[in-house]
């Protein structure tokens, strides 16, 4: 059954500083009665270029997910995804462990090599070449993966190392570990040996060619690629008509690039259930998206149309 999850990545609500959260809330509820079966969060310290950029507020992403674990009660919650680079990874992998007990059994450690280097460079983290990124991701998800499910893991990597690391309480169940990334030598090799899940973004044909190549590397790992869930992050924007949907269209082309903006679903809501159909044929098994400008209510009719049509 296809599912689909809700990501918040814009806290530039209209409302003083002292209403924010109360804003958020209202959101992550809306999503949960709608049906979303996940809730995500950024973990970026500075908002995104394309979403007002570093003026803007931004929330730090488990600070906030520890907060809406109390407000909510069936949606997963998870950070779509960690950033490897900001926190050691037995301190993320505690991190995790606790959100997981104050939810009852709901978070997902999602996790990524880093990106944005703007942040980096502002709040003083190291921001290593891609290559160093990746091996420094590999030890982490080795540390998160020893700590959820032994009693006293060892590691001694070469950027990272614990020691009969004690992490109790212990999750609640088995604790997912998703991935994010497309890449495909490297990326999609580390979710065949390490994940339960990935999120890859792009339109139909390139998620069709990604699942494909995870598939390769299952093989080579010895890996069911059954036990790997396939995500997709993207922006959704629902539109009134078809003039309606060709402005979003060119204004996005003209924003973002012809390639970025074909990972992104706008149209009318018949449009937007053939879309999904294309995708969900080409390989998603969960759909995540982002509304940056939605409202409560928006969300609400968002997670309403998804969920009649694929629940």
């Amino acid at each position: 059954m296809t599912s689909f999850g809700l990501q918040l990545p814009n806290f530039s609500l209209g409302v003083p500083d002292a209403e924010l959260f109360s804003q958020v809330v209202a959101r992550a509820r809306a999503g949960e009665d709608a049906g979303f079966s996940s809730l995500w969060v950024m973990d970026h310290l500075y908002q995104l270029p394309a979403l007002g950029g570093a003026d803007q507020p931004m929330l730090e992403a488990y600070t906030l997910l520890g907060a809406l674990a109390t407000a909510t009660s069936s949606m997963t919650l998870g950070a779509l995804v960690t950033g490897v680079t900001y926190r050691n990874p037995a301190l993320v992998a505690k991190m995790v462990t606790t959100l997981d007990i104050i939810s009852g059994g709901r978070a997902v450690l999602g996790i990524g090599a880093a990106w944005h280097d703007v942040e980096h460079e502002g709040l003083g983290f190291d921001f290593p070449p891609v290559r160093e990124r990746m091996d420094r991701l590999e030890e982490a998800l080795r540390i998160c993966r020893a700590m959820f499910t032994e009693a006293a893991p060892s590691f001694d990597g070469r950027y990272y190392r614990i020691h009969e690391a004690r992490n109790l309480p212990r999750p609640l169940g088995s604790l997912p570990i998703m991935v994010g990334g497309g890449g495909e030598r490297r990326t999609l090799r580390l979710v065949a040996q390490y994940a339960d899940q990935c999120n890859i973004n792009g339109p139909a044909d390139v998620i069709r060619h990604k699942v494909a190549v995870l598939h390769r590397h299952c093989r080579d790992v010895g890996r069911d690629p059954s036990e790997i869930t396939v995500t997709r992050l993207a922006t959704l924007m629902l539109t009134e008509s078809a003039d309606q949907t060709r402005q979003v269209r060119e204004f996005l082309v003209q924003a973002a690039g012809a390639d970025a903006a074909a990972g992104f679903n706008v149209g009318q809501e018949h449009e937007i259930v053939d879309q999904l159909a294309a995708l969900a044929e080409a390989g998603v098994q969960e759909f995540i998206f982002n509304l940056p400008l939605a409202d409560p209510d928006e969300i609400s009719r968002a997670g309403k149309l998804l969920t009649s049509r694929f629940g």
